[in-house]
């Protein structure tokens, strides 16, 4: 792709992130914000323009050894410098406010969209487009937020410097006399041209040097994410960790991607170590410049101090606005980076959506019948497709079904076909006419919080009354924890498998489901346990109809109809009556 092409479809992925708040139903508030924010940023040149003038006046005043025009002088400064002030502070409060409402905004949107039709959970499947996505919601959308009105603005703010300072500029340097051939060629406004090729010179080099950090800042942001997330993953099963002994291979696994971080950190300060050399270089240059190119005449008498120092401050205002490219390229580089990022995972979404709304796959209904159908259903493994399971089945209301197999086999891919989070396949999964139903996975998820609201999820912790979710916990075994509903923890951390798996059931007794999927929802619960939180269903639930899956023989006794998942000679899995299997 050319350059030009590539600028194209960068600009085409930043108005693809930015319309839509800027269109939104804080479009007007947003507006009138934004309108403000720049009223203040152009009231902050046009003070620039009164302190250039009263450079000229003040500086004169010195030469002059006038004192009352001395004094008039700080009292007008005084005056200014109040103004400037107080616009300075407004200008970034707003800005602030500003940021803090888009980034919410953007915030609440990309969580619904993450979170809608189980897209997170599809995403896994994506490539490697998607990794971190807890990095895009949390930090690119404030980086990019912040760096989108800061640069906007502030590009908007140096045109209008530049734009306002250049008449001025011509006006003071006059014309210059340059020998040429024999003959004198006068250049009108020749600190004018000065200050454009110095500005445009020092920002093609600058570009020249400062190229590969867009790329690198892209990289250190994956890195740093990939870093972190291994020492959450590491917090999360610290106690698997443990009982294996393997600190060493952590350790390994942990200096691998810290390793990665730190080579690419090395590369973007070697990158910024050529680009500050010539930055900071330019920066001093540019200080005394003004100076050396004015000085002549101010030597002939053409001019007076307060002119000098007024063409001091205004080829620094024009220097600086010409300039801004390079004194804000770290920061257009990692802004680049950051819409890469957030453009990928915004078309992984989109992609994902787009395949669970028009990719035929499994298709999901529900029926006119009180059974549940599966009919040709064939499910394969999302990147090759390869077919891993078929199933035709009919499960009727009441029924208790046991589904057995080999561990790989693909009965936890079928229990997921049937919730509807696994898209990859084809056939039907055709669900009751009514009733709701309800999914144990082997780990139950547990919400960090109150342990009510662990007990009561996926519902609020205030829409169960206590004494309800007591006796619940009592049901199945976890009495002593009764009174620690209102305890806030990581209870994922804090109880057992056993104990999680106990949760779950006393999650079942409050929901009351018609429909109940298990996927060895008691494998780590004592034979004891397992037959109370089984007898449970059969005495409170008669009437609903649970699907299990298992390899314990003990699960047998609560169980009306044995299934297991038969490996045919390519290896693909088929649900058949038990009996036929063995």
């Amino acid at each position: 792709m050319s350059r030009i092409a590539t600028t194209r479809a960068f600009f085409r992925d930043l108005w693809t992130l930015t319309r839509p708040y800027w269109s939104s139903e804080e479009r007007w508030a947003a507006r009138g914000l934004l309108a403000v924010i720049i009223l203040l940023n152009l009231g902050q040149v046009y003070l620039n323009v009164l302190f250039n003038a009263w450079n000229n006046d003040f500086y004169n005043a010195l030469q002059e050894k006038n004192e009352a025009e001395y004094s008039s002088q700080l009292l007008y400064f005084t005056v200014l410098a109040t103004i400037f002030i107080a616009v300075a502070v407004y200008n970034l409060y707003l800005n602030q406010m500003l940021q803090i409402r888009w980034r919410r905004w953007l915030t609440d949107r990309y969580l619904k969209d993450w979170l809608a039709g189980q897209t997170y959970y599809r995403l896994q499947f994506a490539g490697q487009t998607t990794d971190n996505p807890d990095q895009r919601i949390a930090d690119d959308l404030r980086l990019f937020v912040a760096y989108t009105l800061t640069l906007t603005l502030g590009f908007l703010s140096n045109t209008v410097n530049l734009v306002s300072f250049l008449g001025i500029l011509w006006a003071l340097s006059g014309p210059l006399a340059v020998p040429l051939f024999g003959h004198e060629v006068e250049i009108p406004g020749y600190m004018v041209w000065v200050a454009v090729i110095y500005a445009l010179a020092g920002s093609v080099l600058t570009h020249l040097i400062g190229r590969p950090l867009a790329r690198l800042n892209f990289d250190q942001q994956r890195y740093e994410a990939d870093f972190r997330f291994s020492l959450i993953r590491l917090r999360e099963n610290a106690e698997g960790v443990a009982l294996h002994g393997g600190e060493a291979q952590e350790q390994r696994g942990f200096a691998e991607r810290f390793g990665h971080v730190v080579a690419n950190w090395w590369s973007i300060m070697r990158t910024q170590k050529r680009l500050t050399w010539f930055t900071s270089g330019y920066g001093q240059v540019a200080i005394i410049f003004p100076f050396v190119v004015g000085a002549p005449r101010y030597f002939a008498g053409q001019i007076q101090l307060g002119g000098l120092m007024q063409i001091s401050s205004t080829f620094g205002q024009v220097q600086e606005s010409l300039s801004w490219f390079i004194s804000a390229y770290v920061s257009l580089t990692e802004w680049k980076a950051t819409v890469d990022r957030l453009i990928g995972f915004h078309r992984a979404v989109a992609a994902v959506q787009a395949a669970s709304r028009f990719d035929a796959g499994v298709a999901r209904v529900r029926g006119e019948r009180p059974e549940l159908e599966l009919k040709g259903l064939t499910l394969t493994l999302p990147l090759d497709r390869r077919p891993l399971v078929h199933a035709d089945l009919t499960v009727a209301p009441g029924e208790r079904v046991l589904v057995t197999g080999a561990s790989g086999s693909g009965k936890s891919t079928l229990f997921r076909a049937i919730a509807g989070i696994w898209p990859f396949g084809a056939g039907t999964v055709r669900l009751p006419a009514s009733g709701a139903a309800m999914f144990l996975p082997q780990k139950p998820y547990m919400p960090i919080g109150s342990l009510a609201a662990a007990v009561t999820y996926p519902d609020s912790a205030d829409a169960v009354p206590a004494e309800t979710v007591r006796a619940a916990l009592d049901a199945v075994g976890m009495g002593a924890m009764a009174d620690r509903l209102d305890e806030q923890d990581h209870w994922g951390q804090r109880l057992s498998g056993g104990e999680q798996q106990r949760i779950a059931f006393a999650r079942v007794l409050l929901h009351r489901p018609a429909w109940l999927f298990m996927d060895e929802a008691t494998s780590a619960c004592d034979p004891e346990t397992e037959a109370r939180l089984y007898g449970l269903l059969r005495e409170r639930l008669p009437g609903t109809t649970v699907v299990s899956i298992g390899h314990r023989t003990s699960l047998t006794a609560f169980h009306d109809r044995l299934l297991t998942v038969r490996r045919d000679a390519g290896g693909v899995g088929e649900l058949v009556p038990a009996a036929t299997a063995a």
